[in-house]
């Protein structure tokens, strides 16, 4: 019901290539993520398509990602994220589902709350090579060895390029979630945007887009947030107030649709 008019909407922004966008790739950058009903899309979409480009590849303008995250036996990643440590690393296979292409990322969170991300072109084949065995070590101390897939997430993304300055907004949603064991969870009601600029700045347009819709910002990791719904992993009660918003976003959601049905 959401999906077409979505892609409506992307119709009527200018492209921008992939080839063009590296200029804003932002590897170093600061982020802030907004999380919502994924009914907000469309109207906040429509309101920015005057300031903004999206990515488009191969006339697509919406593509899917699958990232398979790995954390340590007792998941320590996961407990230095829920614990706010800062200096904290992600690790993650993602596969461009529109290119084929996948890479080994490490993303890493530092005392200055910039985030840096470093990647290398890797296969998801069950292990790591030499190749994302050195690249892990390199990157953040730990021994490949070490790690072992907990989850696997599923999107959609539409990406944003700011027509004024160096800013990137990514608009995740149809977000699905599968355990190593088989267990799944699907968020259909949930959108996340992350703004990815060089600076802080809470004037940037598409955060003054949001504030009139009372949007606020949101901490929300999808590594997180999936293994707590997912996976018997320690520590995830810390999590429950995370729970609850999400809740309150599916209330909503569900009552929305349940009037449209009765129109």
């Amino acid at each position: 019901m959401i999906l077409p008019k979505i892609q409506d909407v992307l119709k009527l922004y200018e492209p921008i290539s992939l080839k063009e966008m590296d200029s804003v790739e932002l590897m170093n950058r600061t982020d802030s993520k907004y999380v919502f009903s994924v009914e907000e899309l469309p109207e906040i979409l429509l309101q920015a398509k005057d300031f903004y480009k999206v990515l488009e590849i191969n006339s697509e303008r919406l593509f899917s990602y699958v990232t398979t995250y790995y954390d340590t036996q007792n998941f320590s990643l996961f407990n230095h994220h829920i614990s706010g440590r800062m200096n904290r690393h992600k690790i993650r296979h993602r596969t461009y589902e529109s290119t084929g292409v996948s890479y080994l990322e490490v993303k890493f969170k530092s005392n200055k709350n910039r985030t840096i991300k470093w990647r290398i072109k890797n296969e998801v084949n069950g292990h790591f090579d030499k190749d994302a065995a050195d690249f892990l070590l390199a990157r953040t101390n730990m021994d490949s060895g070490s790690l072992s897939a907990v989850i696997t997430n599923y999107f959609k993304r539409i990406t944003l390029v700011s027509i004024k300055d160096k800013t990137r907004i990514t608009l995740d949603f149809c977000i699905a979630f599968r355990s190593n064991s088989g267990t799944e969870k699907d968020l259909p009601y949930l959108a996340i945007a992350e703004i990815k600029q060089e600076g802080n700045n809470n004037n940037n347009l598409f955060i003054k887009i949001l504030r009139k819709k009372g949007i606020r910002p949101e901490g929300f990791s999808k590594y997180c947030v999936g293994s707590a719904l997912i996976c018997d992993i320690p520590r995830k009660n810390a999590l429950k107030p995370k729970f609850l918003y999400l809740k309150r976003i599916q209330n909503n959601y569900d009552s929305h649709f349940a009037s449209a049905g009765k129109d």
